[in-house]
């Protein structure tokens, strides 16, 4: 028995639901979980429907049939095999919690994902990438050879078939041509306050004035710094008692927990874009178990 995802973007119009229901019906496939949003405001339709295949239809058979369907209600629509996993690639600078936090689950199959490389623009990291088998690639960066650093990037991302990048913490600037060609490809992870500090040390600026909740915010990157679709957030309360260094290591805690949830979302395909902003449905369930304890 197969499982599928699948996806559909579309203007809202009646029949739609129907539409999909009946096809999967007519060609042996169980619905075993659907999400569908109707944005009022923008007049899109956005829906995921989880399937079992009960007959044997595959991923390309499902696709030639449904597309007469998706050309005559105008959809954005593609079929996913929830066995393969995506491939992957890490961005990394010298903060390292993010990076181990996503090896962790990586290792014991709690993100189904296929890192097929971790580029930095340091060596911190080597020795535990290379440890887990992974390919690293050290590509310094600096304002004389940023275009050339940021197209080598691009050739491992397109030799290794990488369908994501991940920023797990990468301080460097992304150009706007990279933005663009993987537009809605690159996830990022930052600290999120209110009220909001920018510049050395944040964590710093929020002690002096006394926060009392630290926050996170993952997001697809555009060119706006820190501006994208947002597609996961969180926060975590801190009191008078706490340090500097207190709120530095519980930031590090919400900032990994973040950006894992945001990284489940887009390769389970729950998430879609929306202007700016995404509409994210809920887990599937059985699609957080990990294959391993540890």
């Amino acid at each position: 028995m197969f499982k599928y995802t699948l996806t559909v973007t579309c203007e809202s119009k009646r029949g739609i639901v129907a539409a999909i229901a009946g096809f999967l019906a007519e060609n042996g496939c169980n619905i075993t979980d659907s999400a569908q949003f109707d944005d009022t405001e923008t007049g899109r339709f956005f829906m995921r429907v989880s399937f079992t295949s009960e007959e044997g239809r595959n991923l390309e058979a499902l696709r030639v049939g449904f597309a007469p369907i998706a050309e005559k209600l105008e959809m954005s629509a593609d079929f996913h095999s929830e066995s393969e996993k995506m491939k992957v690639v890490i961005m990394v600078s010298r903060f390292g919690h993010c990076l181990n936090d996503l090896l962790y689950r990586w290792r014991i199959g709690a993100l189904a994902i296929d890192i097929v490389a971790v580029i930095s623009n340091h060596m911190d990291y080597q020795k535990v990438v290379v440890n887990h088998d992974i390919p690293f690639h050290c590509i310094k960066v600096t304002k004389d050879n940023k275009r050339e650093a940021e197209a080598e990037q691009m050739r491992i991302v397109r030799e290794t078939g990488s369908e994501l990048i991940i920023l797990a913490r990468y301080m460097q600037v992304l150009s706007e041509t990279m933005c663009r060609e993987m537009s809605g490809r690159i996830i990022n992870i930052h600290h999120s306050f209110l009220p909001s500090f920018k510049g050395a040390n944040p964590y710093k600026q929020a002690f002096e004035r006394g926060v009392k909740l630290i926050g996170a915010t993952s997001h697809y990157v555009t060119t706006d710094l820190d501006e994208g679709p947002i597609i996961e957030q969180d926060i975590i309360r801190v009191t008078h008692a706490q340090s500097p260094e207190d709120y530095v290591s519980l930031g590090r805690d919400v900032e990994s927990q973040v950006l894992a949830r945001a990284i489940h979302a887009h390769i389970r395909r729950r998430t879609f874009l929306n202007g700016n902003k995404t509409v994210v449905f809920p887990a599937s369930p059985g699609s957080f178990a990990s294959e391993r304890m540890g």
